[in-house]
């Protein structure tokens, strides 16, 4: 079995499935609408109440994933955790409770899984498509095709921040909604040349917002499965004319989308007019769908999007494939030596993935190309990867060499040091570029560092990486650690 929990800006959502035969089937759902988003004060920290329904929820769901081993498990934050300044001390509880770490992924990574769970409950044809996923703090726009994203984009505009931004306390006017719809246009601005009607031939809404908004008209007399303008048009006019969402009656309103009908409705209709779209189909899946056939690729057949997108930024950068190999290889060979069996495998591939980047900043110049490395990859699109793992490999690189005082604030537990050192060492060790026989060296935990037992002959014959050792030393002395190097 596995499992995977979609932190949403308005609902947090678990799934739980089986595996049979590479296909995924739902054993167990559960969904709490949170309104995270609605807890999102001014100066952009999430407010005590809102945590702690979100900390209540995460309780019951922590039943439910218990026994579960916690690569079985994903967890994913949204919009809301992306931008609450205060979303590290929420994010330490949740995890604490879980039990397993959350990953907070950006928009377009967001994207990209929302389009990946669609997919695979689509109808299997060649025409592209075109993914609308209205949440509580974002909106996801996908174009693609069976089961490949080719456009993603992420819009800061959700159905929770915008109900409580244009129709506070249920309040609906004419005013309000076109200035609701104005703000949407000008949000939607940006995709008119990438995502237009031309671009794609169906329409599809994904997850609480769309689905909702479908029953909705169904029970009022439209078209069953679909959104269609005209549809849109009549929610707005009856919303306008009532006054207030919580005094709408309409069949088929559900209570706990009445605080946030009219800002999914205004954001909705605002799509439809700004991307030509006639009819759209709808499907309850989505993010979580995506991170569980993600997982599936993972865990059956290593078809891991994260391989796919280092390949492609070291040949993008150009990077010499042999060093890179060269520095791997031995980065893992040291790190082994400092850690158990568990944190090696959790960790290595973030080694890797670093030493096979750790010369990407050369292609913007020699001199300080660590810091470059560090900033393409801090700031980079990288599909596959959370926001907290791009920040592991971009710490990596940051650190390959250099002064260590620098990466202080990205390092976050002993693991983190036991890499850096590993990575350092390798480069050092490799810095001639030429296959020749490595010495054999081993590392070994002290009390505040590290000791490195390493051939004496070996530095007598390259006095330059004796030298660059002593330095290595310093380095480590200089940050209140310790490098001994037993020769």
């Amino acid at each position: 079995m596995i499992a995977a929990i979609d932190l949403g800006s308005n609902s947090f959502r678990l799934e739980v499935a089986r595996v049979i035969n590479g296909q995924l089937y739902t054993l167990d759902a559960l969904k709490e609408t949170i309104r995270l988003a609605a807890g999102l004060k001014k100066d952009k920290t999430l407010d005590q109440p809102s945590q702690q329904r979100a900390l209540n929820c995460l309780k019951r769901f922590s039943e439910r994933i218990r026994g579960l081993p916690s690569n079985a498990v994903r967890v994913v934050g949204t919009n809301t955790l992306r931008v609450a300044k205060n979303a590290q001390q929420f994010l330490q509880q949740a995890e604490a409770i879980l039990g397993v770490p959350i990953e907070i992924i950006a928009g377009h990574e967001e994207a990209r899984l929302i389009y990946i769970g669609v997919s695979h409950f689509l109808p299997r044809t060649n025409e592209r498509r075109l993914v609308v996923d209205i949440g509580g703090g974002s909106t996801e726009f996908i174009i693609g095709q069976r089961f490949r994203p080719l456009v993603v984009e992420s819009l800061y505009m959700g159905c929770v921040t915008y109900s409580a931004r244009f129709f506070p306390g249920g309040k609906v006017s004419q005013k309000a909604f076109k200035l609701a719809e104005l703000t949407a246009a000008t949000e939607c601005q940006i995709l008119k040349k990438q995502f237009s009607s031309r671009h794609w031939q169906l329409a599809v809404g994904s997850s609480g917002t769309a689905k909702a908004l479908t029953e909705l008209l169904e029970q009022n007399g439209y078209p069953a499965g679909v959104i269609t303008l005209d549809g849109l048009e009549f929610l707005k006019t009856c919303l306008i004319e009532v006054g207030n969402t919580h005094q709408l009656k309409l069949p088929g309103l559900k209570i706990d989308r009445i605080p946030v009908l009219a800002g999914g409705l205004a954001i909705m209709l605002t799509i439809f007019k700004e991307l030509n779209i006639t009819q759209m189909s709808t499907t309850d899946c989505g993010l979580r769908e995506g991170v569980l056939y993600e997982m599936l690729g993972r865990i059956e057949h290593q078809d891991d999007i994260r391989v796919v997108t280092v390949n492609e930024l070291s040949q993008r950068y150009h990077t010499d494939h042999a060093q890179a190999e060269r520095v791997k290889l031995l980065a893992l060979k040291l790190f082994k030596q400092l850690v158990d069996k568990d944190n090696f495998q959790r960790y290595s591939l973030y080694l890797s993935w670093a030493a096979q980047l750790h010369e990407i900043g050369l292609s913007i110049a020699h001199a300080g190309f660590h810091r470059h490395a560090a900033y393409i990859i801090d700031n980079a699109d990288m599909p596959g990867f959370s926001k907290q793992e791009q920040a592991i490999v971009g710490g990596l690189l940051q650190a390959q060499r250099g002064r260590l005082n620098k990466v202080v604030p990205r390092v976050t537990n002993e693991i983190g040091w036991a890499m850096i050192l590993a990575l350092r060492l390798a480069v050092l060790i490799h810095r001639d570029r030429h296959q020749l026989a490595v010495p054999k060296m081993t590392l070994i935990t002290l009390n505040r560092g590290y000791m490195l037992k390493i051939s004496p002959r070996w530095l007598q014959r390259n006095p330059l990486s004796a030298a660059n050792l002593e330095m290595e030393s310093q380095h480590w002395r200089d940050l209140g650690r310790l490098l001994v190097v037993d020769k």
